[in-house]
């Protein structure tokens, strides 16, 4: 079992590249350094760290090994954060952290029942949210794609529509709908990788003979939305990301053919240990109040 001492001075000597160095931040002798460090290398029979002229250099063993010590590090601190200070960590991809999950986060915190609970919010990509969650840095995760995983139970919180956003003067702007050929033929803009559109494109459009081309990957929907106003392409987003931008005519939503293009927002948490223990209660507020917003 490793030591996660043995791993704190590792990371340390790492970061500062010097046994005295990490001795002082850690206030250890170097001495003690040195001996975690051989103590690690002996549990584990390979070479960590090199002394240099100019310091330590970590072996490929060493990067190897960095962000799983660091991992355990963090999760020894959410364990303790845990029984000392409980508080509940929420992840959420980027889409649904910005555009859907603020009111309900703002009513959950003005409700009195839960006045003393404690929440943090982590907004990221939806497969960093997804490692998070696995990794036990988070409780809860909303997510726009989860592959279902043992140890975990979701349920769809939302289904969200997605629609075609376009610059005033565009084309297709004049449009009531999208219907699947003119879908199956456009070049779109990218947005947030891992998020799960292209595998619903996919089912979406099974029966078509093309898929649509993705020309660049801009990373979130943000910047696909300065993109398609500066007449850089079109996209598909959420619906709920344009609300504030097609009332004031900088962008054009358009939807697709009956409102079919849809995407399932995955509520993931833990199971529990026990029948006898309820869901989270940031879960049963979700689950029970996404229709009365």
């Amino acid at each position: 079992m490793l030591n996660l001492i043995w791993l704190k001075s590792f990371i340390m000597v790492i970061e500062q590249r010097s046994f005295q160095a990490a001795a002082e931040q850690l206030g250890l002798a170097q001495p003690t350094i040195s001996q975690h460090i051989q103590k690690l290398e002996e549990t584990l029979c390979v070479s960590l760290i090199h002394r240099v002229r100019s310091g330590c250099q970590p072996t490929e063993y060493a990067l190897r090994l960095l962000p799983y010590a660091q991992s355990m590090l963090r999760l020894h601190d959410r364990a303790l954060q845990a029984v000392d200070q409980p508080s509940m960590k929420i992840g959420a991809s980027s889409n649904i952290g910005i555009y859907l999950l603020q009111p309900y986060l703002q009513n959950y915190l003005h409700k009195q029942v839960f006045i003393d609970d404690k929440l943090d919010i982590v907004i990221d990509s939806n497969p960093v949210v997804a490692e998070k969650l696995e990794n036990a840095e988070i409780d809860i995760a909303l997510m726009e794609w989860w592959p279902g995983k043992t140890g975990f139970e979701s349920q769809v919180w939302k289904t969200e529509a997605l629609v075609l956003i376009t610059p005033p003067d565009h084309p297709l702007a004049k449009l009531s709908s999208i219907s699947k050929s003119i879908l199956s033929g456009l070049n779109l803009l990218g947005g947030e990788s891992g998020s799960g559109t292209g595998r619903i494109l996919k089912s979406y459009l099974q029966e078509c003979q093309h898929l649509p081309t993705v020309s660049m990957q801009l990373g979130s929907t943000e910047a696909v939305k300065q993109a398609v106003r500066a007449g850089i392409g079109i996209s598909l987003v959420f619906a709920s990301a344009g609300v504030d931008d097609v009332p004031h005519g900088s962008l054009c939503a358009i939807p697709l053919e009956d409102h079919a293009l849809t995407k399932d927002i995955q509520l993931v948490w833990r199971q529990q240990p026990t029948i006898h223990q309820k869901q989270p209660k940031f879960v049963e507020y979700l689950l029970s109040s996404q229709l009365n917003l």
